[in-house]
């Protein structure tokens, strides 16, 4: 991307207020996961509960994300990702007064965890839909780009921030984060752009209709779905705090800075792609992409050295760096403006089933094989996954260019 491209952006001010609402919002998510990750395995120094966070807030996500998706096309955007942020605040001040009073326990997390996949579900949806609302069309794969840079600097700190954080208590992270999380919601009601509200009846034809609009167009059906499986089968997140404290012999600082090494990797990617756009072979290179993420993961699997962890997991978020801005560029130049909460939210349904999820089958995995079992195993089906994709998806392989193939 040119400087004149950068400048362009900068200067178009609803973006760049969404774009620090969202980076206030994501570092504080990220800090909120490390805290509530390592108080969960403070308290019961379980695999498997370690997973169930990852799952208590998967289902009300997937529960709800389809009606999120149809809200996020009914009601103003930035609103509801305020009230999101409003929501994940509120989650900061319990977890602060539960630690401050001595009453956080697992019931209590696996609770918390509940409400952040219920504000999960209607925040994807609505912050999908509303950057292409924010800069002209000809800006979008740029604003999308500078987006993921963002995010990937809010993944960075965040985690790195929120292990620093904990070493003086989890008391501490909880406060910044419902600091963070307050001024998010404040800059994302400022957000002004031309709301037309949709009148659609509460009807199953228009709640699937965004599931329907994706079944039909194979390109986005594979990329999603790609998505879905490498990550369910290849993510380690979950078992993080096991691989810090009990086979890299580190503490909360060290977890911190595992998770915060995916993000380094996918945001040198990110800024590799601002530069070099993804212009030819893009099918191909996002299939090549998912199968080096398994790669990498097989090696942060096996490896009991600090420093090579930090690079299997650097490797894997650059390769993971490639499937993001692919897929969502992908998804909003195809999509219809009017459509795209609603393919919004079954995009953020198959990130959240990735995500959540595969954190349930890390941890359920992890109780019958053991860690590195449970990491090896899900890198190997996620190469696996990646090779059947050149088959199952066939459009999706041949995909040459970025471009919209249907008109809007």
């Amino acid at each position: 991307m040119s400087k004149r491209s950068v400048r362009r952006l900068f200067a178009h001010r609803q973006f760049m207020r969404f774009w620090f609402s969202r980076l206030a919002g994501v570092s504080a998510n990220q800090m909120l996961m490390v805290g509530v990750a390592w108080h969960m395995y403070d308290i019961t120094s379980s695999a498997w509960d370690l997973g169930l966070v990852g799952l208590f807030q998967f289902v009300p996500a997937l529960v709800l994300m389809l009606p999120a998706g149809h809200t996020a096309d009914r009601f103003h955007r930035g609103r509801i990702f305020a009230a999101c942020m409003g929501i994940q605040a509120v989650v900061a001040l319990a977890l602060i007064f539960a630690t401050q009073f001595h009453f956080a326990s697992r019931e209590l997390i696996l609770g918390i965890s509940v409400l952040l996949g219920v504000a999960r579900a209607f925040q994807m949806p609505a912050q999908q839909a509303l950057t292409p609302q924010l800069v002209p069309q000809d800006m979008l794969q740029s604003a999308l780009a500078l987006s993921s840079s963002g995010m990937q600097v809010a993944i960075i700190g965040g985690p790195a921030l929120g292990g620093m954080l904990y070493t003086t208590g989890a008391t501490t992270v909880y406060v910044t984060c419902a600091l963070l999380l307050l001024v998010s919601a404040m800059l994302a009601l400022l957000v002004r752009y031309q709301h037309q509200q949709a009148h659609l009846a509460a009807t199953w034809q228009t709640v699937l209709a965004g599931f329907t609009f994706v079944w039909h167009r194979k390109v986005l059906l594979g990329a999603t779905s790609l998505d879905l499986f490498a990550v369910l089968l290849g993510g380690a997140t979950a078992l993080l705090p096991i691989y810090a404290r009990d086979i890299l012999h580190t503490g909360p600082i060290g977890l911190g800075v595992l998770r915060s090494a995916p993000a380094v990797g996918a945001l040198m990617m990110s800024l590799a792609i601002m530069r070099w756009p993804l212009t030819r072979h893009v099918g191909r290179r996002l299939l090549a992409a998912v199968a080096i993420f398994g790669v990498a993961t097989i090696v942060f699997g096996l490896s009991s050295h600090f420093g090579l962890s930090l690079v299997a997991l650097a490797i894997a978020g650059a390769a993971d760096s490639i499937s993001v801005v692919t897929r969502s560029t992908l998804v909003q130049l195809e999509t219809p403006n009017e459509m795209r909460g609603r393919v919004s939210a079954v995009n953020s349904m198959f990130i959240g089933a990735s995500n959540q999820l595969g954190e349930f089958e890390s941890g359920a995995t992890a109780a019958l094989f053991g860690a590195v079992g449970s990491v090896v195993i899900g890198g190997v089906g996620t190469v696996l996954i990646a090779a059947g994709w050149f088959r199952l998806f066939p459009a999706l392989a041949r995909r040459d260019r970025m471009g919209p193939t249907v008109a809007a």
